[in-house]
Parts: structure tokens; sequence; C-alpha cells
């Protein structure tokens, strides 16, 4: 694998080229409601820009110190977006609220009782989606349904966190059928959430975007109401 982070150059034209079709191709399957994040992790400060140039704002990255050094890079790009979709390590928080705008990772209530504290000494309110585990999946973490709800007051008291709303990734292997029933119950299962903050007058729980949607399922997620893809391959190519 090459080093994301080694060097800012411009890529070749005909690369840049490329990145700016793929980025024109996938807009056009996507409503105006849907907010296309381009996953960089593992791609570098130059192919960052390159999506930039072709009217990308929005950025990915798995890992905290991955991209800090890549913004170091892109200082200069002011209006963009950094979001936070791995999994985030509570001696990692501080820096997370420093450097991104969107977490979508948050997964235990004692990650979000850290963030909440870093983030009112910091004085940021990042952006927050909760992530939902809604089938069996070894590798990854989250809430079930029902974890969900019987947390949901003590998620209320972390009025610095804006909790926007619901994160998911499909297993590998499912069929389109059984991907789509999932996104679908993900969207369900934030409804009934806003309703219930809605019910309890719970301000910090928005509850009004779901980040669903993958390079191989992201159709699928916006079939079923997805506001926030999250695509690398489909943007970036294959990574080095």
């Amino acid at each position: 694998m090459s080093d994301p982070c080694s060097g800012d150059g411009l890529l070749a034209e005909d690369e840049q080229a490329a990145i700016a079709v793929r980025i024109q191709a996938i807009r056009q399957t996507l409503p105006n409601t849907v907010r296309l994040i381009a996953v960089s992790k593992t791609h570098s400060a130059a192919h960052v820009r390159a999506a930039y140039a072709a009217g990308i704002r929005d950025f990915g990255e798995n890992r905290v110190q991955e991209a800090i050094e890549k913004q170091a890079q892109l200082q200069d790009l002011a209006d963009v977006t950094w979001h936070l979709l791995g999994p985030l390590q509570s001696n990692k928080a501080r820096k997370a609220v420093d450097h991104f705008d969107w977490i979508h990772s948050l997964d235990s209530l004692a990650l979000a009782e850290r963030l909440d504290r870093i983030a009112a000494e910091q004085q940021r309110s990042p952006q927050i989606c909760l992530q939902v585990k809604l089938r069996h999946d070894p590798s990854k973490s989250g809430w079930s349904r029902d974890e969900l709800f019987s947390q949901l007051p003590q998620l209320s008291k972390y009025k610095e966190l804006r909790i926007s709303g619901v994160m998911t990734i499909a297993p590998l292997g499912l069929e389109t059928v059984e991907t789509l029933r999932l996104f679908e119950e993900a969207r369900d299962l934030a409804e009934q959430v806003h309703a219930e903050a809605k019910r309890q007058r719970w301000s910090n729980m928005l509850m009004n975007q779901l980040s669903m949607g993958m390079s191989e399922d992201y159709l699928l997620a916006v079939k079923a109401g997805s506001t926030l893809v999250r695509l690398g391959r489909t943007i970036f190519g294959s990574r080095g």
C-alpha cells in the first residue's frame, strides 16, 4: 500500500480526469437530498485535491492520525467538511473532536460521555451519528435496536453532541433483498428515535440523517432513504 500522506503534489491529468468523470457519473445517480462523502482513507492529499476540484466538499477518513496528517497538507481548502467513519478509540477522542466536523461511529455511552466532555472543553459541537448493528457481524460494533432505545435517556444528557442520525454498515455477503431490508430497518429505527426525542423534548437529537451505503450498496441505501453515502473505490479507484 502506498503512503497516503507522502506528499501533496498533483495527480497526473488523466487520473484527475478519471476521478472527475466518476464523480459526475455518481452524482447522476443521486437525488439532491443525498450528500456524497468521498472516502479518502489510504489515498493521498493529491487525490483529495482532485476530488475537490471536481466539486466534492465532504471527505471521510477511518483513522484519526492519517486524517490529521492529510489535513495539514490541505489547509488551503477551507470549506471542506471532514467525516470520521472508522472506529474511534477513547484515547483518540480529543483529536477526533478537534479535527472532524462529523463523527459517524459513536457506538457506546462511555464514548459519548467522553466526547461530550471534550466538546465542552474545546467549545465544539460535532455532528454525531449513532452506529447501529442490526445484523450479526463480528467485525462491526454498534447498538442493537433494544440497546439503543434503553440508552436514549442517557444519550439525551450529552448536550454538546448534535446527534444527527444513525449510521450502519451492511455485513458482507448479504443478498440484495436483505441489504435493502437492513437499510429500511435502520431508517425506521431513526424515525422511531426521532419521534421519541420529539416526545421527550430532547433537544440534542435531531435524527434527520441516515449514513448508509458504500460503493457496493449505495444505490440500495439511497432507495431506503439514505442522506449520506460513503464512497471510496467508486470515486478513487482501487487503493494503492
